[in-house]
């Protein structure tokens, strides 16, 4: 019961994160915002298949599609930091 309160506060949190950067960036346009919006993204959908995967469908295996995503995220956000260091 804990478990889930705690993964679905998690992927709340993630949305909302991604949400406000999205925001930031609307407005200011810089681009380290995009790469951390797109991060986030990646995270939060991370977070509902995490969900999905243990609560909703726990005989289904999602961790390939859950490593993959939070892979894609800190690449991004890895591309996106090196990008502004130059």
């Amino acid at each position: 019961m804990i478990a889930e309160i705690v993964y679905v506060l998690c992927g709340l949190t993630s949305i909302l994160c991604a949400a406000l950067l999205f925001r930031r960036f609307g407005a200011s346009r810089t681009p380290l915002l995009f790469w951390s919006t797109c991060c986030f993204v990646c995270l939060a959908t991370t977070n509902v298949l995490l969900f999905l995967d243990l609560v909703i469908f726990p005989s289904v295996d999602l961790s390939i599609w859950r490593s993959s995503l939070t892979l894609a995220g800190m690449a991004m956000l890895l591309f996106g930091l090196i990008r502004e260091r130059s």
